[in-house]
């Protein structure tokens, strides 16, 4: 990480609702996987983004093949998917939702269903811990693999949100955002959105998509991922910004993954200024924090330090995100208390 977040942060109850599975392999965990397959001759330095570092989107995507490699069995899976809640949790955040690609490796014969058990797996023995978190996930579309993976990912998470008994609550659009267009997905996420599951779409993520920004607004998703470019600052128009403002769609920022990734040109050009400013819903989230180098708590205290935030709007702005999870009601009720019975020790 760039530093470790003063101890308020750490001890600041948090929600975090954008982090890929893969993308949040610790350092230590990334050792035990590489140590596992000498064979790969695959260096610690190609699975992550240090200090000081900036990579192209597309690098950034090339760091995610690598990582890919390395989580090619059940085994891999069930093993990442432990270490990156229990990490989550020692970070102070009490309630996650990851997200992930199922994935077919035909020489290991993981298939894309075993891979979501896995995950559930994973999720069922962290409770067994007695962890102070709580973990749902995302089945997540692709955006490269094509309408007919998608139509088939959104099929699968339909069976898991029935059969997962309330762990699957929803589906993410990810991957290259430079690659195809979300028009050809639009029949795959409407038929989720039909069956009840939540949508969180990355949009915007990149120039030059208004089109499709303006497209996929008219599910419309439940959350945005990044909206980079969604304001007419950067781009964007006060059309977009309209219809997001207008149906109070949550976004999710990611602050050190934007930078680091070059989409953003610092931390106070960052957009999170921009919809904090309008009172529009926000919650800051770690995207890839082993890719990244980075944790939950770092992410809340770069906010605070780059713009004037109090530790009282800090404390707001943690439990604001809980009402933008996926989570219903009666979770969401008492995620509430749990952060009202902290407070005296946050704000000792």
């Amino acid at each position: 990480m760039e530093k470790p977040a003063d101890p308020f942060y750490r001890q600041l109850p948090k929600v975090e609702l954008h982090a890929h599975l893969n993308g949040s392999i610790s350092v230590t965990t990334m050792e035990e996987l590489i140590s596992r397959k000498p064979h790969l001759n695959i260096q610690h330095s190609m699975t992550a983004i240090r200090k000081g570092q900036r990579r192209t989107l597309d690098e950034c995507f090339q760091v995610f093949k690598v990582i890919h490699q390395l989580t090619d069995t059940e085994e891999d899976i069930l093993m990442v998917a432990k270490a990156v809640i229990r990490e989550f949790a020692a970070d102070g955040v009490k309630y996650l939702e990851l997200r992930s690609t199922p994935r077919e490796e035909t020489h290991t014969g993981l298939t894309k269903r075993r891979y979501v058990e896995m995950v559930i797996e994973a999720i069922r023995q962290c409770e067994q811990e007695d962890l102070d978190i709580t973990v749902r996930f995302l089945v997540a579309v692709d955006r490269r693999n094509g309408p007919e993976a998608a139509m088939e990912t959104v099929k699968l998470a339909e069976d898991f949100m029935v059969s997962s008994d309330g762990v699957v609550v929803g589906l993410d659009l990810s991957g290259d955002p430079t690659v195809g267009h979300g028009k050809d997905l639009l029949p795959a996420l409407q038929k989720a959105k039909n069956t009840g599951l939540r949508l969180a779409l990355h949009l915007s993520e990149v120039q030059s998509q208004k089109e499709e920004s303006e497209l996929l607004l008219g599910l419309p998703p439940d959350r945005i991922g990044h909206g980079t470019f969604l304001h007419p600052e950067v781009g964007g128009s006060k059309s977009l910004v309209d219809k997001v403002r207008e149906r109070n769609i949550p976004l999710e920022l990611c602050l050190t993954s934007n930078v680091k990734g070059q989409t953003v040109a610092s931390y106070d050009k960052h957009h999170f200024s921009y919809w904090y400013q309008l009172g529009h819903p926000c919650v800051l989230c770690t995207d890839d924090k082993g890719v990244f180098s980075t944790e939950l708590s770092q992410e809340y205290h770069l906010a605070a330090s780059t713009f004037g935030l109090s530790q009282e709007a800090v404390w707001a702005l943690s439990e604001r995100a809980i009402n933008c999870s996926f989570a219903p009601d009666h979770l969401k009720a008492q995620l509430h208390q749990r952060w009202a019975s902290l407070r005296p020790q946050v704000f000792c």
